[in-house]
């Protein structure tokens, strides 16, 4: 293996700029909240959860019609909205028996069309 190609990775001088890495420190969030973000962002790692939720950026929808616009098993489309109400992308409501969901809120479409945006730049 040529160790040459590890050289990018490492600075040609050994002199800190304690200033930045000062300022860059105080401007880093919460180890937890990075955390929750990276969680957040496994989410999004999914092609089925982001069908999902493109298909709730254009209308409310039950288990039924999502399963039916993405060809899928009620059942597989259920898991997957488990794992988005857990991390709060969908939420939900009832009308009688039947459970529609949503975005849990505009940011979740936002999310979604920054994505799309830097994808296709």
């Amino acid at each position: 293996m040529d160790d040459n190609k590890n050289d990018i990775y490492k600075c040609a001088s050994n002199v800190i700029h304690e200033d930045v890495v000062g300022a860059v420190r105080l401007k880093l969030p919460e180890e937890g909240d990075l955390f929750e973000l990276a969680e957040l962002f496994k989410v999004f790692g999914d092609s089925t959860r982001i069908r999902i939720l493109w298909a709730l950026t254009e209308a409310e929808m039950c288990v039924c019609d999502i399963a039916a616009l993405l060809s899928m098993s009620q059942s597989a489309i259920s898991h997957q909205l488990r794992v988005l109400k857990q991390t709060r992308l969908v939420r939900h409501r009832k009308d009688g028996k039947v459970v529609y969901y949503s975005l849990d809120d505009e940011h979740i479409r936002q999310i979604l069309d920054q994505g799309l945006t830097h994808i296709k730049e």
